[in-house]
């Protein structure tokens, strides 16, 4: 069966003066405006096209790439403001709406914004949405500590950059995280490093235990290592004693326990370090 929205492989019945009818095996028909004709198509030839809907609600078929996948997420810009709400460019002949209602702010012309496609199950339209939480899980039932996930990079927040995991879960990765520059709408691997209880992920962009570290961190994850993974030495022990026993001054320390901690790879006590 064909689903407006969807890519599929349709048979040429004919041709017209106004395009190519494709057809399934199940008499579904469709058209293939002139425009996205080729020479070398003839009747019975299988094409791969995808199905909207075109200015009067038609099913309509295209050879072109649309932007953004049905019930997937991009980045598209604005093109025009209507009574309806915001068209938007999504690479297809006729523009993308999205209803005010979809909007979690007023959307303005040549703005660029996260959306995700769906179908209208009552009208079997397209539609966009920037209400994107919507559409995202709040309880993480297939993911643990150290998973290997597929990441979207959605909006930079004042913690870092959001992403959207496995295409269901809202998801971040701290500044300290990013290792690298990152693009809206890229997508990426990342590595689940903890899952809060609202649900939300957080992310890392190396696997876990392979994250690096700077020189006094390193240097204090070794020291944890080579006494059984426990420290008596604390930030509350004097400069001197850190110095001997570490190399290091008390600042140094002290930002190596609060790295190694944000990290989690170490466990505070009153009178300790812990290696976790």
């Amino acid at each position: 069966m064909v689903y407006i929205g969807e890519y599929a492989d349709l048979r040429i019945d004919r041709f017209t003066s106004v395009g190519a009818y494709l057809e399934d095996d199940e008499g579904f028909e469709v058209l293939l405006p002139n425009k996205y004709l080729t020479n070398d198509m003839e009747e019975n030839q299988i094409v791969n096209v995808y199905i909207y809907n075109d200015s009067e609600d038609r099913p309509v078929a295209t050879t072109e790439t649309p932007k953004i996948e049905l019930n997937d997420f991009a980045f598209l810009k604005v093109k025009a403001i209507s009574n309806f709400g915001a068209f938007l460019d999504w690479g297809l002949e006729k523009d993308l709406l999205v209803p005010f209602k979809e909007q979690t702010a007023k959307m303005v012309e040549e703005g660029v914004y996260l959306i995700r496609l769906y179908r209208d199950e009552q009208t079997n339209r397209l539609v966009g949405s920037a209400r994107i939480n919507r559409y995202l899980e709040n309880e993480v039932t297939d993911l643990e500590a150290g998973d290997e996930v597929d990441l979207f990079i959605a909006e930079i927040s004042d913690l870092g950059r959001k992403v959207i995991v496995n295409e269901k879960y809202s998801g971040l990765i701290f500044k300290d995280r990013l290792v690298r520059p990152l693009r809206n709408g890229e997508r990426t691997k990342g590595f689940v490093e903890f899952i809060r209880e609202d649900g939300k992920i957080d992310i890392s962009l190396v696997p876990i235990g392979l994250e690096k570290f700077d020189e006094f961190s390193e240097q204090l994850l070794t020291y944890l290592k080579e006494n059984g993974g426990v420290s008596t030495v604390t930030d509350k022990s004097s400069p001197d004693l850190i110095r001997t026993e570490l190399g290091m001054s008390k600042k140094s320390f002290k930002k190596a326990v609060g790295n190694l901690y944000k990290n989690k790879k170490i466990k505070l006590n009153d009178t300790s370090i812990e290696l976790v």
